[in-house]
C-alpha cells in the first residue's frame, strides 16, 4: 500500500515537465490523480495512459486556471467525482526571458494571471472544502528566482516571489484546521522550459552550481511526494529549495 492510498490529488500543469512527474509519482503512491492542462491535450491523454500503465488511476481536466470561473469548476468537479479533494500542487506557470525595458504591459498581466493569480484561484476554492475536511495539504511551485530575482526574468521573479509570501501567510491561516501549505523552489531542472538555453549557456551555467549538474524532473517529484503525505505532517509554511547548491 502506498503512502497516498485513498487520497485525491489535483495538479495543474501536469501534461508535462515537473507536473507530469509529479502526477506520476503521486499516482505510484496510490493517490487518484487529476491532470489539469490548458491546451495539450494529446500529452495529457499520454500521462493518464503511462499512470494506468503502471496500475495508477488518473483523469484528465482542461481548465485554464488563470480564469477564476474555470479553477473554481476544476475544483468543484473533482470533488463531484471523488467526494474530496485532499492534495493541491499549484505546478502551473510560465516564464519570459527579455530585459525588463522591453516589456510590456501585457506581459505582467499574464505572467501574473498564471503564477500567481491562478494560485490564489486554486486555493480560494479548495480552501473550503479542506476546511470541512479539517485535513489537506496545498504545494506550490515557485522558483529559485522567487527568493533571490534573475536578471531579465523581473516579472517572473516578482510572481515566484509572490508565491513564496502567499505560501507563508496561507500556511499560519490554515494550520489550526490541520491543512498544510509548503513551495518547492526548483533550480535549473531538466525541463522543455529550459529548451532555448544552447550548449554554452548549459556549460556556463553547470559550472555555477556546486553540483555541477541540472536537477532531474523526479528531484522535485520526490520532494512533493513526502510533503504530501504524513512523513511531514508538521512541515508547514516553508519554501523548500531543491537547486544543487546554487543559491
Amino acid at each position: 500500500m502506498g503512502k497516498l492510498t485513498g487520497k485525491v490529488a489535483v495538479i495543474t500543469g501536469a501534461s508535462k515537465g515537473i507536473g507530469k512527474s509529479i502526477a506520476k509519482k503521486l499516482a505510484l503512491e496510490g493517490a487518484a490523480v487529476v491532470i489539469n492542462y490548458k491546451n495539450d491535450d494529446v500529452s495529457a491523454t499520454e500521462v493518464v495512459q503511462e499512470i494506468k500503465q503502471t496500475g495508477g488511476y488518473a483523469i484528465k481536466y482542461k481548465a485554464d486556471i488563470s480564469k477564476y470561473n474555470e479553477a473554481k469548476k476544476l475544483i468543484e468537479d473533482t470533488v463531484n467525482a471523488f467526494a474530496k479533494v485532499d492534495i493541491l500542487i499549484n505546478n502551473a506557470g510560465i516564464s519570459k526571458i527579455g530585459l525588463f525595458t522591453d516589456m510590456e504591459e501585457g506581459d505582467w498581466d499574464s505572467l501574473i494571471d498564471t503564477n500567481l493569480k491562478g494560485i490564489f484561484n486554486t486555493c480560494h476554492n479548495v480552501a473550503n472544502y479542506m476546511l470541512n475536511q479539517k485535513s489537506g495539504s496545498i504545494i506550490n511551485i515557485s522558483s529559485i528566482w522567487g527568493n533571490v530575482g534573475a536578471s531579465c526574468e523581473v516579472i517572473y521573479s516578482a510572481s515566484k516571489g509572490g508565491v513564496n509570501s502567499f505560501t507563508k501567510a496561507l500556511a499560519k491561516e490554515l494550520a489550526p484546521s490541520h491543512i498544510r501549505v509548503n513551495a518547492i523552489s526548483p533550480g535549473v531542472i531538466k525541463t522543455t522550459m529550459n529548451s532555448w538555453l544552447t550548449e554554452e549557456e548549459i556549460i556556463s551555467l553547470k559550472e555555477e552550481i556546486p553540483m555541477g549538474e541540472f536537477g532531474e524532473q523526479e528531484d522535485v517529484a520526490n520532494l512533493a511526494c513526502f510533503l504530501c503525505n504524513d512523513d511531514s505532517k508538521y512541515l508547514t509554511g516553508q519554501i523548500i529549495t531543491v537547486d544543487g547548491g546554487l543559491i
